[in-house]
């Protein structure tokens, strides 16, 4: 009988600097303060520091997971990392995010899933747990777009900033924990997300940074029809397999891709009754970290009761769709039981 494995704790890192619409109205053509506002749902998003990479975000909330948890670094056994946007092509970003927070004793992994990163770094935590028992793992998810943006493309500029976001993984008393996963892949869709150069295919040049190919690019019409068509029915097969519905969701937890879509999105899967946990309005999309950063920032506020099913969804370039199902257990390392009677 494999051991329960859950969240024993979240943890978060927002960069200092605010960047609102109307500043970045000043820097892109064609595009206006209420235009994003209205497409988007987005109004402020923030931006690292010049002497900041993807790894000193992880980092922090990382510290701000373990310090919740009531542990320390060195009782971590795993240590994965989430990012499309590493510090360098190598070493992984894991190992630095080891040194910088001093989990000495981690075996370090990256994982690039881009937006769907997270619930995949979940899974893959949750594997080795239940393989080697009273093990913790670390799953820390970070990307730091704005420095490759096109601010000359009003359609991708808008959407993104920088963040990280972080849990700490552990056995937890069964009925807790995670119930279900699902993770699926479409390939033949990799071209509606990318960055062309800088990769063994199109390495870096002067030919390349001048055409752009450094740049995040999108298919956003193309990534709203995958969203639509895919992700819904990968959800229900999941929430299927847990045997719960779309009704038995208390709180939808997905990846903050732009507000306007995930109305859609949570209507049409269902969700209606569930509360859907979103950020974006403050922080937009920051690609792995979006999932965790919500996460957290609902734990936060006490929206997670005792015994809540949370549905985590994270989609992205790949194209890639992370789906889990956890039921809810307080966390910290104090945390109280709050409605135990609900899955007594």
């Amino acid at each position: 009988m494999f051991p329960s494995i859950g969240f024993l704790s979240t943890g978060s890192y927002l960069p200092d600097q605010v960047v609102t619409n109307a500043e970045l109205e000043a820097l892109i053509p064609d595009c206006t303060a209420e235009w994003i506002s209205r497409k988007t749902l987005i109004e402020t998003r923030r931006y690292a520091a010049r002497t900041q990479a993807t790894s000193d975000l992880a980092a922090a909330a990382a510290d701000d997971a373990l310090t919740r948890a009531g542990t320390t670094a060195d009782d971590i056994d795993f240590l994965i990392v989430s990012t499309s946007t590493g510090d360098f092509p190598q070493p992984p970003t894991a190992c630095l995010v080891q040194e910088l927070t001093g989990a000495r004793n981690a075996a370090c992994i990256d994982v690039n899933a881009v937006c769907a990163g997270f619930v995949y770094g979940i899974e893959l935590a949750r594997s080795l747990l239940v393989t080697h028992p009273g093990t913790r793992a670390l799953v820390v998810a970070a990307d730091l777009y704005s420095r490759i943006l096109d601010f000359d493309d009003r359609r991708t500029a808008v959407l993104l900033g920088d963040g990280a976001g972080a849990a700490v993984l552990g056995e937890v008393p069964a009925p807790y924990g995670i119930l279900e996963t699902d993770l699926a892949t479409m390939g033949e869709a990799q071209e509606l997300i990318k960055v062309a150069a800088g990769g063994s295919r199109t390495p870096a040049s002067a030919a390349t940074l001048a055409a752009g190919g450094h740049f995040f690019r999108m298919n956003g019409r193309g990534v709203r029809d995958f969203v639509m068509d895919t992700v819904p029915p990968i959800l229900n097969k999941m929430l299927a397999k847990a045997g719960s519905t779309a009704e038995d969701v208390n709180c939808f937890v997905p990846h903050q891709a732009n507000g306007v879509l995930l109305a859609e999105l949570a209507e049409r899967c269902g969700l209606g009754s569930a509360h859907t946990h979103l950020t974006l309005s403050r922080y937009g999309n920051v690609g792995s970290a979006s999932v965790p950063v919500a996460l957290d920032d609902a734990d936060k506020q006490g929206l997670l009761a005792d015994g809540d099913l949370v549905l985590l969804a994270g989609f992205g370039g790949g194209m890639s769709v992370g789906a889990c199902l956890v039921r809810w257990r307080p966390t910290g390392a104090d945390a109280p039981l709050r409605r135990a009677e609900v899955i007594s």
